[in-house]
């Protein structure tokens, strides 16, 4: 299958094959992702080298993940005949441009990234951790200038990273006296975070407060009925809290019966309706949202050598891009030789 290309800006961006994909990875880049696969040349990268940096221990699982990652894009409506799909470790390239970036970063603007300080500190990694993970954001800024990347849709939480790009864009584009990269721009989804099903500001799948993009009506349903509220409301008849209550923040991102959303706030002030009632809405509005994914994602299961021909398809493409970079790149720093 030969994809016919036009010249447009780029899109890449992409997740971490660590499981199935949630409705926090849909608000917060997903959603965009397919608002804008026509206006630009969009590459989904299946970041499974990045993987490593928390199942080094259990790699087994990380093939079965990527293809599942897949599955969930195609899904949510990405048009394989519009989007490049790749997994990272096919891609060679992009390893020998992060060993070339990574000598324009220093070992301490390396550990000052907010994000890479914030996991080393929640997950209380100590000194323990890889140098895979403070290289992280030097891999992820050699995906993004390997397709010469000008838009990241992102979640809130990598803004970060994507700093750590433009610097090293910033850099190469100084030693070349030219402008060779665009300075990629961050795209951060309507809802900065979506907070976990249980009141944690944070969604993550090891924190297991999320809804799966691929999880059954009734499990929806169960994860919503004991979703996190208002813990001072006792009683249905209490007058309760609706900001920063996870149950409506829900229900204004996934429930399209606005008028619906604004009764049951205004109930809920007042204390004439139950958390049941406002929860079986949110299970019914969940459902309908994810039905149409549901069907997609039947059709790709049943024919996973279709995803693996798509996935095929859109490492040859981003090669060939990647190569050419990396060239670029070579000669700009001096080592490119005509033997």
């Amino acid at each position: 299958m030969v994809q016919t290309r036009i010249k447009k800006k780029r899109i890449l961006t992409g997740d971490t094959p660590t499981g199935k994909l949630h409705v926090g990875h849909y608000v917060g880049t997903l959603e965009n992702r397919v608002k804008l696969q026509d206006q630009y040349e969009t590459f989904i990268i299946n970041a499974d080298l990045h993987a490593l940096t928390t199942l080094s221990q259990n790699p087994q699982v990380i093939r079965d993940h990527a293809i599942e990652v897949v599955i969930d894009n195609l899904s949510v409506g990405l048009d394989p005949k519009k989007v490049h799909f790749f997994f990272e470790s096919e891609i060679p390239e992009i390893y020998e441009l992060a060993a070339i970036l990574s000598m324009y970063v220093s070992h301490n603007r390396a550990l000052r990234n907010p994000t890479v300080k914030d996991e080393i500190t929640m997950k209380g990694l100590g000194d323990q951790f890889s140098l895979g993970f403070v290289n992280y954001p030097i891999f992820q800024a050699a995906d993004i200038l390997s397709v010469k990347g000008d838009l990241v849709p992102i979640g809130k939480d990598n803004v970060a990273h994507l700093e750590q790009t433009r610097e090293l864009a910033r850099e190469i584009n100084k030693i070349a006296h030219k402008d060779m990269f665009s300075i990629p721009e961050a795209l951060v989804g309507r809802i900065g975070k979506l907070p976990g099903t249980d009141g944690n500001p944070k969604m993550g799948k090891s924190l297991g407060n999320v809804i799966y993009l691929s999880d059954t009506k009734e499990l929806v349903t169960e994860r919503v009925m004991k979703m996190y509220t208002d813990p001072k409301r006792i009683h249905a008849t209490d007058p309760g809290t609706v900001e920063g209550n996870p149950v409506f923040t829900y229900h204004d991102v996934f429930n399209t019966n606005k008028e619906e959303v604004a009764e049951l706030k205004e109930r809920y002030r007042k204390g004439t309706v139950s958390d049941v009632e406002v929860k079986e809405k949110l299970a019914k509005a969940f459902n309908e949202f994810l039905d149409p994914i549901r069907e997609k994602r039947v059709y790709y299961e049943k024919n996973k050598d279709l995803v693996m021909d798509i996935v095929q398809e859109g490492i040859k493409i981003t090669r060939e891009e990647a190569k050419k970079t990396l060239e670029e790149v070579r000669e700009v720093v001096g080592l490119s030789y005509k033997f």
